[in-house]
């Protein structure tokens, strides 16, 4: 969809552009020889997570643009304003803010410590008003001036609240600004649009918040580049105010091989929907009431998979799983793929718990037949998880081989 070379000579003021989606924008930008500020925390490699500014800096120009690395704490009203004004002596204005920097905490209000409330409100909120206002006198500069929120659509629906009030309240923030500012400089011709994944990337956020095997569930940070380049190249004037999501954007621009983002092309039909979006998680199919039936189905599951274990599943999975069924069949269940040749029933397990999961009978019964899928069921709330997530995911090969048998 890169043809002409529509940002050349441009600045991107880009938060959070050391790793993931904010690389993903500054190299896609880059390809088009725009200049790109870097302008984010990690000046030195983290123990964990890839990438630091400058090493961003170095794939930015080796892409075919110029780049200032700047340390930035978006909190840091003084160093906000201190890389602003670095990237206007350096190239002379600031044409597109990317408002990407972000944290996140998917925690209920008593487990949310009030640190980590000020953190996410600071960085996700505070920190995309004030980036903005800094920018905002040279953006009415600019010939192309774009304002772009890595932020959701305003989704009011309770479930986006009732799990992680904290964080939907930090990301929600984003989002005002989109309203507020995309009305407030209109007539100055300052594009103010939000943009949002329809599925999760992956990026470091989302591993470690779901372990390596999230890569399997997710697309590449390069479908939100893509989409925010679409963004980028439109009439400020005319394009504003918009809550965007990639792919419907992509479609409109003519992309039809959705494939190419998946971090694996073979369960592209299987990816993990993100947040804040109203969608089915049954993609249509029917959804069984489990108390419609004549009773006995959680007790149906149980005795499915005690007959798929054996010595092979355990050593592969090793985690023992507690589950806590609500409504038509409520009770507690586990299985135990840990010890021996396994063993699952009602009632605790014997040993601790690596993850406890929570769920409605019916969802439940519909996540272990293959009605509903796993990942679809975490992102919308229905299945609660607490304990070690990763080794949870473990349990969707068990899930796929009950699938003929329920």
């Amino acid at each position: 969809m890169q043809t002409a070379k529509k940002l050349v000579g441009q600045t991107l003021f880009i938060t959070g552009a050391s790793r993931g989606i904010g690389k993903a924008i500054a190299i896609k930008a880059a390809r088009d020889g725009a200049n790109v500020v870097i302008a984010a925390k990690t000046s030195e490699p983290h123990p964990k997570l890839p990438g630091t500014i400058y090493s961003a800096a170095e794939e930015v120009e080796a892409a075919g643009g110029k780049c200032l690395p700047c340390i930035v704490d978006v909190r840091d009203e003084k160093q906000v304003i201190s890389a602003v004004e670095a990237a206007v002596k350096k190239f002379g204005g600031i044409d597109i803010v990317i408002n990407n920097a972000s944290a996140i905490s998917l925690t209920g209000t008593l487990n949310t410590e009030m640190k980590r409330y000020d953190l996410m409100h600071q960085i996700n909120t505070r920190g995309t008003f004030l980036v903005s206002k800094v920018c905002l006198p040279y953006l009415k500069n600019s010939k192309n001036p774009h304002i772009i929120n890595i932020s959701p659509p305003l989704n009011m629906s309770p479930h986006w609240f009732k799990n992680h009030v904290a964080y939907t309240m930090a990301k929600y923030g984003m989002s005002m600004c989109v309203l507020g500012m995309a009305d407030e400089f209109k007539e100055d011709g300052i594009a103010v649009n939000a943009l949002w994944p329809k599925t999760a990337i992956h990026t470091a956020a989302i591993e470690m918040l779901s372990g390596p095997e999230s890569g399997r569930y997710s697309r590449k940070p390069e479908i939100v580049a893509d989409a925010a380049y679409a963004i980028m190249t439109k009439d400020p004037k005319t394009f504003t105010g918009n809550f965007i999501i990639d792919e419907d954007i992509l479609r409109e621009c003519g992309i039809q091989d959705f494939k190419q983002y998946a971090v694996d092309p073979a369960n592209n039909d299987n990816l993990m929907p993100d947040f804040f979006l109203d969608y089915n998680p049954e993609e249509g199919g029917h959804k069984l009431s489990v108390s419609t039936q004549k009773g006995g189905q959680i007790e149906k599951i149980f005795n499915a998979i005690r007959h798929s274990m054996g010595p092979e599943l355990v050593s592969k999975t090793n985690a023992v799983f507690q589950f806590e069924v609500k409504g038509a069949e409520e009770g507690v269940w586990h299985i135990d793929l840990k010890n021996g040749n396994g063993a699952a029933g009602k009632g605790k397990p014997a040993s601790n718990p690596d993850a406890i999961l929570s769920m409605d009978a019916a969802d439940f019964y519909n996540m272990f037949s293959g009605k509903l899928k796993p990942a679809a069921a975490f992102m919308s709330g229905k299945l609660k998880i607490t304990g070690n997530m990763q080794k949870a995911l473990k349990l969707e090969k068990l899930m796929g081989q009950l699938k003929s048998k329920l």
